[in-house]
């Protein structure tokens, strides 16, 4: 079962924003970085990939570059935005190889991982009123 859109929020506290659709991304297919009890990985984290995000992911054995026609996926490029794993993304932060993060399009329940410092310095979506990340 999915979960209800409109009950979906951010990390800044707002409605979850559609994180991309070229190619379609999310747990769900919907564009969303929704989660829900059948996410066991936590897809939650909107990114905006980077060659440097993309090449440590498949040094661990996470490729997203290649295209996997099978499953209905074209392989990611630089630039791509992607509802990627929060730990995969912690991990990338570590390694000092984040990508970058829109707010607005990740998924509250990120936060059970990731730190909001953490996804603040990697924002690519810094509103006007920055009040709203302290």
């Amino acid at each position: 079962m999915q979960p209800d859109p409109q009950a979906e929020l951010n990390v800044l506290g707002g409605p979850l924003q559609p994180c991309g659709i070229d190619p379609m991304t999310g747990f769900y297919r919907d564009g969303r970085c929704r989660t829900g009890p059948e996410d066991l990985g936590s897809h939650t984290v909107c990114a905006v990939v980077s060659a440097e995000f993309l090449a440590l992911q498949r040094d661990l054995g996470n490729d997203l570059s290649t295209p996997r026609p099978e499953y209905g996926f074209p392989g990611l490029r630089p630039g791509d935005r992607w509802c990627v794993v929060a730990a995969r993304w912690l991990q990338a932060y570590q390694a000092g190889a984040a990508a970058g993060v829109v707010l607005a399009a990740t998924h509250a329940r990120a936060l059970e991982i990731v730190p909001m410092e953490a996804l603040r310095q990697n924002a690519v979506d810094v509103p006007d009123d920055i009040s709203g990340l302290e």
